[in-house]
Protein backbone atom coordinates (compact mmCIF):
# COMPACT_ATOMS: atom_id res chain seq x y z
CA UNK A 1 0.00 0.00 0.00
CA UNK A 2 2.88 2.66 0.99
CA UNK A 3 5.28 1.03 -1.52
CA UNK A 4 2.76 1.64 -4.35
CA UNK A 5 2.45 5.46 -3.37
CA UNK A 6 6.16 6.23 -2.73
CA UNK A 7 6.96 3.56 -6.26
CA UNK A 8 4.48 5.65 -8.30
CA UNK A 9 5.42 8.87 -7.16
CA UNK A 10 9.72 7.67 -8.17
CA UNK A 11 8.58 6.31 -11.31
CA UNK A 12 7.59 10.34 -12.35
CA UNK A 13 9.77 12.15 -14.62
CA UNK A 14 11.22 15.67 -13.50
CA UNK A 15 9.83 15.33 -10.12
CA UNK A 16 12.40 17.11 -8.10
CA UNK A 17 12.03 19.93 -11.18
CA UNK A 18 8.37 20.11 -10.82
CA UNK A 19 8.88 20.20 -6.69
CA UNK A 20 11.37 23.00 -6.74
CA UNK A 21 8.98 25.08 -9.10
CA UNK A 22 5.69 24.18 -7.05
CA UNK A 23 7.73 25.33 -3.76
CA UNK A 24 9.06 28.88 -5.64
CA UNK A 25 5.57 29.91 -7.02
CA UNK A 26 3.64 29.07 -3.91
CA UNK A 27 6.39 31.28 -1.81
CA UNK A 28 5.95 34.44 -4.52
CA UNK A 29 2.48 33.94 -4.50
CA UNK A 30 2.46 34.38 -0.95
CA UNK A 31 4.35 37.64 -0.63
CA UNK A 32 3.45 39.04 -4.06
CA UNK A 33 1.36 42.05 -3.04
CA UNK A 34 2.96 42.73 -0.22
CA UNK A 35 5.38 45.31 -0.62
CA UNK A 36 7.91 44.45 2.05
CA UNK A 37 8.22 41.20 0.80
CA UNK A 38 10.33 38.54 2.55
CA UNK A 39 10.33 40.76 5.29
CA UNK A 40 7.01 39.42 6.75
CA UNK A 41 8.23 36.21 6.76
CA UNK A 42 10.41 37.38 9.81
CA UNK A 43 7.59 39.79 11.27
CA UNK A 44 5.59 37.13 13.02
CA UNK A 45 8.19 35.80 14.89
CA UNK A 46 9.24 39.31 15.38
CA UNK A 47 5.80 40.00 17.03
CA UNK A 48 5.48 37.47 18.72
CA UNK A 49 8.80 37.33 20.57
CA UNK A 50 8.22 41.15 21.55
CA UNK A 51 4.91 40.13 23.17
CA UNK A 52 6.23 37.28 25.11
CA UNK A 53 9.24 39.29 26.17
CA UNK A 54 6.95 41.90 27.29
CA UNK A 55 4.85 39.40 29.31
CA UNK A 56 7.46 37.01 30.58
CA UNK A 57 10.93 38.80 31.31
CA UNK A 58 9.70 42.60 31.97
CA UNK A 59 5.91 41.68 33.82
CA UNK A 60 6.78 37.92 35.10
CA UNK A 61 10.70 38.79 35.81
CA UNK A 62 11.63 35.11 33.98
CA UNK A 63 15.40 34.33 34.47
CA UNK A 64 16.01 32.83 31.24
CA UNK A 65 19.51 33.35 29.95
CA UNK A 66 19.09 35.22 26.71
CA UNK A 67 15.40 35.15 26.47
CA UNK A 68 14.76 36.96 23.79
CA UNK A 69 16.95 34.66 21.59
CA UNK A 70 15.61 32.03 23.45
CA UNK A 71 12.04 32.84 22.75
CA UNK A 72 13.09 33.43 18.91
CA UNK A 73 14.42 29.81 17.83
CA UNK A 74 11.53 27.80 19.34
CA UNK A 75 8.79 29.71 17.38
CA UNK A 76 11.60 29.20 14.54
CA UNK A 77 10.67 25.84 14.67
CA UNK A 78 6.89 26.50 15.84
CA UNK A 79 5.74 28.56 12.61
CA UNK A 80 6.85 26.02 10.38
CA UNK A 81 4.92 23.22 12.18
CA UNK A 82 1.68 25.66 12.28
CA UNK A 83 2.22 26.70 8.83
CA UNK A 84 2.61 23.48 7.37
CA UNK A 85 -0.24 21.58 9.13
CA UNK A 86 -3.13 24.54 8.98
CA UNK A 87 -1.98 25.64 5.77
CA UNK A 88 -2.55 22.17 3.90
CA UNK A 89 -5.62 20.73 5.77
CA UNK A 90 -7.82 21.77 2.49
CA UNK A 91 -5.23 21.20 0.00
CA UNK A 92 -6.88 18.10 -1.47
CA UNK A 93 -9.79 20.67 -2.65
CA UNK A 94 -7.60 23.68 -3.30
CA UNK A 95 -5.07 22.33 -5.52
CA UNK A 96 -7.46 19.49 -6.84
CA UNK A 97 -6.44 20.69 -10.60
CA UNK A 98 -3.28 19.40 -10.05
CA UNK A 99 -4.14 16.14 -9.04
CA UNK A 100 -7.40 15.77 -11.36
CA UNK A 101 -5.50 17.50 -14.79
CA UNK A 102 -1.79 16.88 -14.31
CA UNK A 103 0.72 13.96 -13.90
CA UNK A 104 1.45 14.96 -9.85
CA UNK A 105 1.30 12.39 -7.47
CA UNK A 106 -0.40 13.67 -4.55
CA UNK A 107 2.24 13.62 -2.11
CA UNK A 108 4.09 15.78 -4.36
CA UNK A 109 1.69 18.79 -3.51
CA UNK A 110 2.06 18.77 0.09
CA UNK A 111 6.30 18.06 0.08
CA UNK A 112 6.32 20.99 -2.49
CA UNK A 113 4.16 23.26 0.21
CA UNK A 114 6.13 21.94 2.80
CA UNK A 115 9.25 23.06 0.83
CA UNK A 116 7.59 26.61 0.34
CA UNK A 117 7.29 26.80 3.98
CA UNK A 118 11.17 25.90 4.25
CA UNK A 119 12.44 29.06 2.39
CA UNK A 120 10.83 30.64 5.21
CA UNK A 121 11.78 28.89 7.54
CA UNK A 122 15.78 28.77 6.44
CA UNK A 123 15.46 32.81 6.29
CA UNK A 124 13.76 33.04 10.03
CA UNK A 125 16.68 30.53 11.13
CA UNK A 126 19.61 32.63 9.25
CA UNK A 127 17.89 35.62 11.38
CA UNK A 128 18.56 33.76 14.28
CA UNK A 129 22.44 33.09 14.13
CA UNK A 130 22.95 36.62 13.11
CA UNK A 131 21.05 38.23 16.33
CA UNK A 132 22.07 35.26 18.42
CA UNK A 133 25.73 35.52 17.44
CA UNK A 134 26.18 39.26 16.87
CA UNK A 135 23.71 40.86 19.18
CA UNK A 136 22.84 38.89 21.85
CA UNK A 137 25.24 39.64 24.56
CA UNK A 138 25.07 36.30 26.15
CA UNK A 139 25.89 34.30 23.26
CA UNK A 140 27.96 31.26 23.17
CA UNK A 141 30.80 30.84 20.19
CA UNK A 142 30.17 29.22 17.23
CA UNK A 143 30.51 25.26 17.28
CA UNK A 144 29.71 22.70 14.64
CA UNK A 145 27.33 20.95 16.59
CA UNK A 146 25.01 23.66 15.38
CA UNK A 147 24.95 21.64 12.04
CA UNK A 148 22.81 19.36 14.29
CA UNK A 149 19.94 21.98 12.98
CA UNK A 150 19.69 20.09 9.69
CA UNK A 151 18.71 16.84 11.53
CA UNK A 152 16.09 18.64 13.83
CA UNK A 153 14.12 20.27 10.17
CA UNK A 154 14.80 17.05 8.96
CA UNK A 155 12.95 15.38 12.29
CA UNK A 156 10.05 18.94 11.48
CA UNK A 157 9.49 18.50 8.27
CA UNK A 158 8.43 14.67 8.35
CA UNK A 159 6.84 15.51 11.69
CA UNK A 160 4.76 18.18 9.71
CA UNK A 161 4.43 15.84 6.62
CA UNK A 162 2.62 13.22 8.29
CA UNK A 163 0.73 15.46 10.28
CA UNK A 164 -0.66 17.66 7.26
CA UNK A 165 -1.60 14.17 5.31
CA UNK A 166 -3.83 12.74 8.30
CA UNK A 167 -5.46 16.50 8.79
CA UNK A 168 -6.08 17.06 5.28
CA UNK A 169 -7.49 13.47 4.35
CA UNK A 170 -10.08 13.38 8.00
CA UNK A 171 -10.64 16.62 6.41
CA UNK A 172 -12.76 14.62 3.52
CA UNK A 173 -14.89 12.82 5.62
CA UNK A 174 -15.13 15.59 8.40
CA UNK A 175 -15.08 19.22 7.69
CA UNK A 176 -14.81 20.18 11.55
CA UNK A 177 -11.34 19.15 12.16
CA UNK A 178 -10.37 22.49 10.59
CA UNK A 179 -11.54 23.99 14.01
CA UNK A 180 -10.55 21.33 15.65
CA UNK A 181 -6.96 21.50 15.01
CA UNK A 182 -6.53 25.63 15.71
CA UNK A 183 -8.15 24.21 19.27
CA UNK A 184 -5.22 21.45 19.77
CA UNK A 185 -2.54 23.68 18.25
CA UNK A 186 -3.28 26.38 20.68
CA UNK A 187 -3.53 23.42 23.85
CA UNK A 188 -0.57 22.34 22.23
CA UNK A 189 1.48 25.38 22.44
CA UNK A 190 1.25 25.82 26.29
CA UNK A 191 2.60 22.18 26.39
CA UNK A 192 5.64 23.17 24.93
CA UNK A 193 8.53 24.93 26.20
CA UNK A 194 8.44 28.18 24.09
CA UNK A 195 8.92 30.69 26.62
CA UNK A 196 8.89 28.19 29.83
CA UNK A 197 12.46 27.99 31.43
CA UNK A 198 13.17 24.47 30.40
CA UNK A 199 13.76 23.23 34.43
CA UNK A 200 10.13 24.83 34.76
CA UNK A 201 8.91 22.86 32.02
CA UNK A 202 10.39 19.51 33.75
CA UNK A 203 9.23 20.15 36.71
CA UNK A 204 5.62 20.89 36.06
CA UNK A 205 4.93 18.01 33.38
CA UNK A 206 7.22 15.31 34.01
CA UNK A 207 8.40 13.48 30.96
CA UNK A 208 6.12 15.42 28.63
CA UNK A 209 9.33 16.01 26.36
CA UNK A 210 8.89 12.41 25.37
CA UNK A 211 5.16 12.82 24.56
CA UNK A 212 5.01 15.82 23.01
CA UNK A 213 7.67 15.73 19.67
CA UNK A 214 7.40 19.11 19.19
CA UNK A 215 8.46 19.95 22.94
CA UNK A 216 11.60 17.38 22.30
CA UNK A 217 12.61 19.06 18.79
CA UNK A 218 12.38 22.53 20.73
CA UNK A 219 14.76 21.16 23.66
CA UNK A 220 16.98 20.33 20.91
CA UNK A 221 17.15 23.09 18.81
CA UNK A 222 18.58 25.36 21.57
CA UNK A 223 21.06 22.99 22.55
CA UNK A 224 22.33 23.09 19.04
CA UNK A 225 22.10 26.58 18.62
CA UNK A 226 22.33 27.85 21.80
CA UNK A 227 24.70 25.64 24.45
CA UNK A 228 26.53 25.11 21.36
CA UNK A 229 26.15 20.64 22.57
CA UNK A 230 24.85 17.73 20.84
CA UNK A 231 21.21 17.02 21.13
CA UNK A 232 19.89 14.48 23.55
CA UNK A 233 19.87 11.54 21.52
CA UNK A 234 17.46 9.82 23.24
CA UNK A 235 14.80 12.48 22.79
CA UNK A 236 16.31 12.79 19.09
CA UNK A 237 15.01 8.80 18.68
CA UNK A 238 11.91 9.51 20.41
CA UNK A 239 11.22 12.38 18.09
CA UNK A 240 11.83 10.41 15.15
CA UNK A 241 9.85 7.72 16.08
CA UNK A 242 6.81 10.20 16.19
CA UNK A 243 7.54 11.68 12.91
CA UNK A 244 7.72 8.56 10.64
CA UNK A 245 4.40 6.63 12.79
CA UNK A 246 2.58 9.73 11.80
CA UNK A 247 4.07 9.46 8.19
CA UNK A 248 3.37 5.79 7.59
CA UNK A 249 -0.42 6.59 9.10
CA UNK A 250 -1.34 9.36 6.68
CA UNK A 251 0.50 7.74 3.75
CA UNK A 252 -2.05 4.89 4.76
CA UNK A 253 -4.91 7.73 5.11
CA UNK A 254 -4.00 9.02 1.69
CA UNK A 255 -4.36 5.71 0.08
CA UNK A 256 -7.40 4.80 1.39
CA UNK A 257 -8.96 8.01 1.31
CA UNK A 258 -7.51 10.11 -0.64
CA UNK A 259 -8.04 8.04 -3.94
CA UNK A 260 -11.44 9.38 -4.14
CA UNK A 261 -10.89 13.17 -2.44
CA UNK A 262 -11.86 14.70 -5.80
CA UNK A 263 -15.38 13.31 -6.01
CA UNK A 264 -15.89 13.49 -1.93
CA UNK A 265 -14.81 17.45 -1.99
Amino acid sequence: MIGNILKDWKSRSNKYERLWLLAKIEFKLRYYENKLGLFWALLKPLMDIAIYYVAFKVILKTDVPAFASYLFIGLVFWIFFVESTTGTIQILNTKKYLYEYSNMNKLEIYISTLFSNSIGFLFNLSMFFLFYHFFESQSNPISYNNLWVIVLFINLFILSLGCSLMLSNLYIIAKDINQIWMVFISFLFFLSPIFYKLSSFKESLPALEYGNPMAGIIINSRRVMMDGVAPDFELLAFDFGYAIFFLLVGIILLNKLGAKAAEKL
